[in-house]
């Protein structure tokens, strides 16, 4: 056993910080190939849209939670055996990933009322194209997830009683016809949440900028006691 001491405490903590990264990547990839790939969310990408976001954002959560699936795995290999490539990969990744949540969480605050609108948009094309098309099985799936995540219904108007099949089931009459738009609780849904979605982001990156540290420490001890003479 190479290390010991410091480097011994900072070989388990990089053990315990890898298997958080892997949850998180498993959890991440999971979600993304669900969304994907799932009969319930199929309506998604049935849609005519002017723009890909939706597909673009379920790629790239399948993308990152297959690196940090990777960058676990480097993690873990390089602690256990102590391996010092296994190990600078495991950095080098992990740095990158680091940089790229801060920017992510930054750019997620500075434009969330701008996603909030994407959002509010897209939820509108598929309530119209629901209409238009008599009730589409595959887009009533996708109105049920928007209207039972946010507790809305619909957008108001005189076409409001052909989505109420979709809504929330409601306790009495009042509670039915005073359930609020969707595209308004989107937009503020995203404008009251942006300092949650940045401190999500934020936490990541710290978690992972204290397993880099742990990483060079331990490295430092690897290559320590290669130096040192052998008798």
């Amino acid at each position: 056993m190479a290390v010991s001491g410091c480097g011994q405490l900072c070989k388990y903590l990089l053990i315990i910080f890898n298997t958080l990264f892997a949850l998180m990547g498993i959890a991440m990839l999971g979600l993304g190939l669900w969304l994907r790939f799932s009969s319930q969310t199929g309506g998604f990408f049935s849609i005519d849209l002017n723009s890909k976001q939706f597909l673009i954002g379920v790629t790239v959560l399948i993308a990152t939670g297959a690196v940090m699936l990777i960058v676990a795995a480097f993690g873990d290999f390089g602690a256990c055996n102590e391996n010092k490539f296994a190990l600078k990969v495991f950095s080098f990744t992990l740095g990158i990933v680091a940089v790229a949540e801060i920017i992510a969480g930054v750019l997620a605050f500075a434009y969330s009322d701008e996603v909030g609108e994407e959002l509010s948009a897209f939820y509108s094309t598929v309530y119209a194209q629901y209409i238009n098309k008599g009730g589409e099985s595959s887009l009533a799936v996708t109105l049920k997830i928007f209207h039972n995540a946010l507790k809305c219904c619909g957008i108001g108007g005189a076409l409001e009683p052909f989505v109420r099949e979709t809504c929330p089931s409601s306790r009495n009459f009042i509670e039915a016809i005073t359930k609020p738009a969707c595209p308004k609780v989107i937009r503020d849904l995203f404008k009251a949440k942006a300092p949650v979605v940045l401190g999500v982001f934020i936490a990541a990156a710290i978690l992972m900028v204290c397993a880099l540290v742990c990483c060079r420490v331990m490295l430092k001890h690897i290559r320590t006691y290669q130096a040192a003479p052998k008798y």
